[in-house]
């Protein structure tokens, strides 16, 4: 009894002193590994400062710690305003993410569009439309054009007062009574036969209205040059 007692004691002193067996093996491993890493590190933080002696070499004219404190500093007190840089970089980065379908959708639609316009002859127009403006251009002096905008007014003017309905209608007229004459001018008229048209109440009219226009012109004309000299 006592000798299997011992063996059960000696058993339990055996399984304790291999879990104490296993457990320093496992520190000598980590320790191991430990000095493994700092060996490497040695290595990578020796290889860092060669480097980064090399690297300041070439900057430390323009560097002093100074400044370096002072970055450091500033980037301390600007910590929020950063913060918030950063947010609004990922609120743009978020509506970029969404606005994407939809300027895809608009660039299809853009194209579309240019597709119409080009079979409607938009482009072949607005090419032909330089040739005019080439013509233009070769045909008008700089003189030409300088003069035209001290003028534009007046003819600015001249155009709306010409686009009026009744000068329209009149024009319009004139020009179907001009298409409708079949009138044959003879060589050799006489000076009587012209007393006699004169007799006529439409030549009388005729004649009247050129009058009357003609003084009217004259008037204003009279006018804008006195105004000019005044000026």
């Amino acid at each position: 009894m006592e000798n299997r007692d011992i063996i059960a004691q000696l058993e339990q002193i055996n399984q304790k002193l291999n879990v104490i067996m296993e457990e320093i093996e496992l520190q000598r491993r980590q320790r191991r590994e430990i000095e493994d890493l700092k060996n490497d590190l040695k290595f990578v933080i020796k290889d860092f400062y060669e480097t980064s002696l090399k690297e300041l070499e070439h900057v430390h004219d323009y560097l002093k710690t100074g400044d370096i404190l002072h970055l450091f500093k500033k980037l301390l007190r600007n910590i929020n305003n950063l913060t918030k840089l950063f947010e609004q970089l990922e609120n743009i980065r978020d509506f970029i993410k969404d606005f994407s379908p939809i300027s895809k959708e608009m660039i299809i639609d853009f194209m579309y569009k240019l597709d119409e316009l080009d079979r409607k002859g938009y482009f072949e127009f607005l090419k032909e439309s330089q040739r005019i403006l080439d013509n233009i251009v070769t045909s008008f002096t700089v003189e030409d054009v300088r003069a035209l905008g001290d003028n534009i007014v007046t003819i600015l003017n001249t155009i709306k007062n010409l686009t009026q309905p009744d000068i329209l209608q009149a024009v319009n007229n004139a020009l179907n009574v001009y298409k409708k004459l079949d009138i044959d001018v003879q060589e050799n008229v006489s000076l009587i036969k012209l007393l006699k048209e004169l007799n006529h109440p439409e030549t009388k009219r005729a004649l009247f209205f050129t009058l009357e226009f003609i003084k009217n012109v004259s008037n204003i004309n009279g006018n804008n040059k006195s105004k000019i000299n005044k000026e």
